[in-house]
Order: structure tokens, then C-alpha cells, then sequence
């Protein structure tokens, strides 16, 4: 009798339909600190909206070490299916052949499709080749804006501050000084994506040669303009005036600006989230200011952030893994999700659509501030607004940051400053040329 039962135990167990095994595959991303918990909060519910597929967030420190990392492990066979990389490395990631697979590619063969509008065209357009496919999925992107310490400018009679211009930056701050207000006027993050590329992106000016490296990889850096030099002049003239105090090269300002110690701010729109949760006084947020004597308005500010890439030489089932979790992101209802709790942009009219009807930009006044900038009043955005796509930028960038030092250390006047990290800069990007035309990407080691 027990031999009968245990027999047909076991052939209920053979019939029984096999379940599939769940394919787990790694996201390495440089998302800290609350940004990084809300990406962990949309990993864990695409885990949770299906059985097949599991992917793992991994923090691996800075936008730079990221992408490092990524790199060094894909050479050896190893490394995550997906990785977060910041839009400087994005030439670099594009003409790296066998270093990733097109986002387009894999969502086709996985049979996943991300609707057309999706992504706004500033943005895709961004992440896409020649023909428009694109080559990686936008995740979190932001524009700068300007913040300001609400109770500060009240300290100093301010209730109602006009900051459209940098005229009127100066007014406010000689204002603040004046009443004892605050110990520092105001401060940058990202100094060379702030005061140089989305400077001439406002005013709708070129910063390099073809269309600003987006039509090959042979442009040439000439940012070194009548207005670079004005903008660069004024901030350093702020600077002997002590209106205006250097942070850092990242982030620094954020902290100067969080801890009370400055008044204003120009900084990523991501900063708000953030801001909400650490800053002990009330803050507004305005657009970029411009100079009005060169243009009736502002056109565009440019995007920066990161996309989501796919790496090359991964298995089928991990593809369609990342495939399912890509497509998961671009849905609105994720991107509403993380745009409301980060301060990132929504990528979809029907993500803003979302947003927009839970009342959200009434709650909270200023977050749409980003979003209107990049709709902008000019237009559709031209060639200098989508941004800079140029070879091996993240070195260009650290070439600026230096010059705009010697800058604010008094060292260089702003023309030389600026014409010293074109030429510099042209270097780094004639030695990109010749080496992306000479030799093709290392190939990978094979996995085991």
C-alpha cells in the first residue's frame, strides 16, 4: 500500500508542469543616497511583477568607477548584463562596438516594444544613432536650474524675487550682503556642464563642431566665445566681490548650499529631492538666468544624466531579462514614480500627463521649473540644446573644471582660461578621432 502511494506521489511530481528558472542578472549603477533607494524601490517592483527574471541593483561608487568597473570585468568575460553610464561616456560607449549591445537590438529580439513617444525626442535623440535607434534606454536625466534659500532672501527684505537675469543674480546678491543675510551669495555644481555648456545651450550657441559632436567623431571644441568669456568674467568678477564662492567640481555646492551657508544655487534639477529631505529652510526654485541683452529669451538648457546600456556577450535569457526590466522603465507609470520622488525629469508627455493630475507640481511649486526649460520658449530644440556627444568628455570636462580654477584662483584671465581648454580639449579629441578610426574596440574574453 505504501509502495502504491509513494508511486503515484511521484508520478503526480513527474507530471506536474515544470516551472521555469528565474534568470537573475546584475544592474551596476552609481545611484547613492536616496536616488539610490528609489531606483532599489523600481528594481524590487519589477522583481515583484513577475517570476522569470530577477535583477540585482549594485552600487559601484561614482559615474566614473561605474563605468570603469563595467569595462575592466567585460574584458575579462565578467561583469553586469546592464549598467548605468553618465552622458560624457556616451560617444565613447557608442563607437565601442563590442563593448555593448544596442538597446534597440535587444528589445527587438526579445519582442519587446517601448512605444515611440516614450521618451521625449531631445532625449532619445540623445542615446541614438544616425538612423535613430536607440543605443541605450534613459533612465534619470536632469537640466540645472537655480535655487534659492527662501528665508534668506526674507532675512534681507526679498519676498518676491526676480532672478530672471544675471543682472538681476547681482542685484539680489549686492541685496543680501547688504543685510547681513548670508555668509556666501551664491555657488555651482558642476561648474563646466553649468557655466560653459548650458550657458551657450540657453543662448542657443554652439560648443563644438558638428552639431556638436553629434555628426561625427572628428568635431572640434570652440566654446571659447564672446559669451563664455562675458559669463566667465562676471563669475569671476563675483568672485574678487566674495558674491560668489568656488565649492568644487561636483557636488560640494550642494552641501554649501544645504547647510544654509549660501544663498543661491545653480545646480541639476535632481538636487530637489534631496533638498526636501536635508535642508532646514524654505527654498524656491527658477529658471536659469540669461543674459537678456543678448537674446529677447532663453532658448533650451541641455540634459545630463545617464542611460541604462546593455552589455555585449551575455546570454539569451539574460537579454530578454533586460529586455522585460528596460521596457518596465520606460513605462509612464515608472518614470512619473521616479521623476516625483528624485526631481529627474519625466522622459513622456504622458509621464507629466500622470504627474500633473495627482496635483503634484501644485504641492510642490518649482519641480516643473526643469521641464519647462527643456520644452523652452524658442522653438523646438535646436542643434546646440540636445547637448554634447564628444569623444573621451569626461577628460574635456576635467580640462575645463582646471581652467575655470585657474580662473577663480585669479591665475589665467577667462579668454585665456577658455582658449587654453579648447586647445587641450581639441587634443584629447584629435587622439580620440585617430584612435576610433585606426583600431576597433578590444574584444572581450569569452565566457565561461
Amino acid at each position: 500500500m505504501l509502495l502504491r502511494l509513494a508511486a503515484a506521489l511521484l508520478l503526480a511530481l513527474v507530471l506536474l508542469p515544470a516551472r521555469a528558472a528565474t534568470t537573475t542578472i546584475e544592474l551596476w549603477h552609481a545611484m547613492d543616497g536616496a536616488h539610490g533607494e528609489y531606483l532599489g524601490e523600481i528594481v524590487k517592483r519589477f522583481n515583484a511583477s513577475q517570476n522569470e527574471y530577477q535583477v540585482v541593483p549594485v552600487y559601484k561608487g561614482s559615474y566614473d568607477d561605474t563605468v570603469a568597473a563595467a569595462t575592466a570585468a567585460h574584458l575579462q568575460g565578467k561583469g553586469p548584463v546592464m549598467v548605468q553610464v553618465y552622458d560624457v561616456a556616451t560617444m565613447n560607449m557608442m563607437t565601442a562596438k563590442n563593448l555593448m549591445k544596442p538597446a534597440s537590438q535587444v528589445l527587438a529580439e526579445a519582442g519587446e516594444k517601448i512605444p515611440a513617444d516614450a521618451f521625449a525626442p531631445v532625449v532619445a535623440s540623445y542615446y541614438s544613432d544616425g538612423k535613430g535607434n536607440l543605443a541605450a534606454i534613459p533612465f534619470n536625466t536632469s537640466t540645472p536650474v537655480l535655487f534659492y534659500n527662501k528665508d534668506a532672501f526674507a532675512k534681507a527684505g526679498i519676498t518676491a524675487p526676480s532672478l530672471n537675469t544675471w543682472y538681476d543674480v547681482q542685484e539680489a546678491l549686492l541685496k543680501l550682503y547688504e543685510a547681513g543675510a548670508t555668509r556666501c551669495g551664491i555657488t555651482t555644481t558642476w561648474p563646466a556642464w553649468i557655466l560653459v555648456e548650458n550657458t551657450l545651450a540657453w543662448h542657443n550657441e554652439e560648443f563644438a563642431t558638428k552639431n556638436n559632436g553629434f555628426d561625427g567623431a572628428n568635431a572640434q571644441l570652440d566654446f571659447n566665445t564672446r559669451l563664455a568669456i562675458r559669463h566667465l568674467s562676471l563669475m569671476t568678477t563675483w568672485v574678487k566681490s566674495r558674491l560668489f564662492t568656488y565649492s568644487g567640481r561636483r557636488e560640494e555646492g550642494e552641501a554649501a548650499f544645504t547647510r544654509g551657508d549660501c544663498a543661491m544655487l545653480t545646480a541639476s534639477s535632481a538636487v530637489y529631492g534631496d533638498l526636501v529631505r536635508n535642508a532646514s529652510f524654505r527654498f524656491g526654485v527658477m529658471p536659469m538666468p540669461y543674459y537678456d541683452d543678448l537674446s529677447p529669451s532663453p532658448h533650451h538648457t541641455a540634459m545630463g544624466g545617464a542611460a541604462l546600456w546593455t552589455m555585449a556577450g551575455k546570454k539569451p535569457a539574460e537579454y530578454k531579462a533586460a529586455a522585460k526590466f528596460l521596457a518596465f522603465v520606460s513605462r509612464p507609470e515608472t518614470q512619473s514614480f521616479w521623476h516625483q520622488n528624485t526631481g529627474y525629469l519625466p522622459l513622456s508627455a504622458a509621464a507629466w500627463q500622470m504627474t500633473n493630475k495627482t496635483g503634484f507640481y501644485e504641492k510642490y511649486p518649482g519641480t516643473d521649473v526643469a521641464i519647462q526649460q527643456m520644452i523652452g520658449k524658442g522653438g523646438p530644440p535646436g542643434p546646440y540644446s540636445r547637448g554634447v556627444r564628444l569623444g573621451n568628455y569626461a577628460q574635456i570636462r576635467a580640462i575645463i573644471d582646471e581652467e575655470i580654477e585657474d580662473t577663480f584662483a585669479l591665475k589665467k584671465p577667462p579668454k585665456l582660461a577658455l582658449d587654453e581648454a579648447v586647445r587641450r580639449g581639441n587634443e584629447v579629441l584629435t587622439r580620440f578621432a585617430q584612435g576610433n578610426a585606426a583600431a576597433p574596440a578590444p574584444k572581450p574574453a569569452k565566457r565561461k
